[in-house]
């Protein structure tokens, strides 16, 4: 079966491409630049493109039976928008798709996309989720929890400080899921018609108990404190004012940290808690 990945390079756009090699896929890996990931060059097709660019996607999805997309702005930036990214450039693909007769799109969100319109990375999203409904052609929207690198990328810097503030007095709670995992039930899914997964790890634990975790697994003593939420709109007013790039990105975080991020498909071998020991492992 031939299927084109968008974002084929990412962190869990690497993990899809190695899966649908494994499954012994004809693929065609789309990103703007390629890089090692100790797979046979032989084993799928790289074609540079800039999903901004209409033009570079030209003839990309011809032949193709699914297109899987995780494309979307991960970190910073004040010379794009999520609105750039990941609605534009995702429409850009849908398109090429919808010229080439594609039958399966499968599109990553992330999960509650739709509840919070004043955020542009869930809005961005939200967006194209409906452009892809009214499409007409089969799709399956994954909606995941969150990542287990994405936690360890924000808990780990507060740990090596000796303490963890976590935002407001309610305990949310989350059962991320790792990316190696989250490909294979994509890939496992992707010709399923007209789906929405809210994807998400088999453990569920409140972000109390993973910051107490990441202190055990480091052997240190757990040192948390509470935040009030408004000193996050503050940090993304400072950083609006700045210009740099960072508002967005704030005011996701403070979403994921303020806001129960639990999926009701819950799949995968991989342990979040014994993920997060490996981190402190020599």
């Amino acid at each position: 079966m031939k299927v084109v990945l968008g974002g084929a390079f990412g962190n869990l756009g690497a993990d899809i491409l190695k899966q649908l090699v494994k499954d012994g896929h004809d693929v065609v890996a789309l990103d703007m630049k390629e890089r090692d990931l100790g797979l046979d060059s032989n084993s799928y097709k790289f074609i540079p493109i800039n999903a901004m660019e209409r033009e570079t996607l030209k003839g990309t999805c011809d032949g193709a039976d699914v297109v899987i997309t995780t494309i979307g702005l991960t970190g910073a930036s004040n010379k794009v928008s999520h609105y750039d990214v990941d609605l534009n450039g995702n429409l850009n693909l849908l398109e090429e798709a919808k010229k080439a007769n594609v039958k399966h799109f499968v599109y990553i969100s992330v999960i509650r996309a739709d509840e919070a319109p004043d955020i542009p990375m869930l809005d961005a999203k939200a967006k194209f989720e409906k452009e892809l409904v009214n499409s007409g052609l089969t799709y399956v929207i994954h909606r995941p929890t969150g990542y287990f690198y994405d936690i360890a990328k924000v808990f780990m810097p507060m740990i090596e400080k000796g303490k963890v503030t976590l935002l407001g007095r309610k305990p949310v709670s989350c059962n991320v899921i790792s990316t190696e995992d989250f490909a294979e039930f994509i890939c496992k899914t992707m010709l399923e018609e007209n789906k929405r997964y809210n994807v998400g790890g088999k453990e569920t634990y409140t972000y109390e108990e993973i910051a107490k975790m990441f202190f055990s697994a480091a052997n240190k003593k757990a040192k948390i404190s509470r935040a009030p939420k408004f000193l996050f709109d503050l940090i993304a007013k400072k950083a609006k004012k700045e210009n740099n790039g960072k508002e967005a990105i704030i005011k996701f975080s403070k979403w994921t940290l303020t806001n129960d991020m639990t999926g009701d498909t819950k799949y995968g071998d991989m342990s979040f808690k014994e993920y997060i020991k490996s981190r402190y492992e020599v």
